[in-house]
């Protein structure tokens, strides 16, 4: 994908972490913790979601640098883990719920996709403009399908402060727990240092790879 098609998914982009910033409040929401709700940030609005390293300088400097969005994230959603019943369940529960909306997203844009690509055909010539509008809807969704399955990739990793680490947390016992959890201040330099590292950034393409074959094999039965 060229750094022109990239530009085309940045709309997808914000709309997907804002997405999955929503539905870890929505499910923290349906288990009792208001603090989400309480706080505006079950919001379709991206302002409150945006955070300015995460979802502006780090996607604009991979794209300028490696020519393509590798990794992006919105202002995490605040969760009062003491409203839960059941602290260890409901936090693996607000924690996969991410993942499973970024799922969800490439499925939606798998379908809106081979809708367009059955509709490109249909469109005359003589309009430009209508065929241009078109086109980049085609690259958006396009793009938004494998940008999806990115982000929930990404977060299912099991390093502080991603989601995955939370899952890995609530299974531990206590004192562990806590030791880990302990490790998001530096998480974030982990995992810029692991996506340089070739064997882990191949592993990675090769884990996206896996999770995107299905949405593949649906374009393929359409198309």
């Amino acid at each position: 994908m060229s750094m022109q098609d990239q530009l085309y998914i940045l709309p997808i982009l914000l709309f997907s972490v804002v997405i999955h910033e929503i539905s870890h409040g929505w499910m923290a929401l349906r288990l009792g913790d208001t603090t989400a709700r309480d706080m505006g940030r079950l919001t379709l609005n991206p302002i409150p979601h945006i955070d300015p390293i995460g979802s502006v300088l780090v996607p604009l400097f991979s794209l300028f640098v490696a020519g393509r969005v590798l990794i992006a994230w919105a202002k995490p959603v605040p969760v009062n883990p003491l409203n839960f019943s059941n602290v260890r369940r409901d936090d693996i529960l607000v924690s996969v719920v991410g993942p499973l909306s970024n799922f969800a997203l490439s499925f939606v844009c798998t379908i809106i996709f081979i809708i367009l690509k059955k509709v490109e055909p249909l469109l005359p010539d003589s309009i430009p403009l209508l065929n241009e509008g078109l086109g980049f809807f085609v690259k958006m969704f396009s793009g938004g399908i494998l940008l999806n399955i990115m982000l929930a990739v990404f977060n299912m990793l099991p390093i502080p402060p991603l989601d995955g680490s939370h899952v890995v947390a609530s299974l531990l016992p206590d004192e562990m727990s806590a030791q880990y959890r302990s490790l998001g201040f530096f998480g974030i330099f982990i995992i810029l240092m692991l996506m340089q590292w070739h064997p882990f950034a191949l592993f990675f393409g090769q884990v996206i790879g896996a999770f995107a074959y299905p949405f593949e094999l649906l374009i393929d039965a359409f198309i």
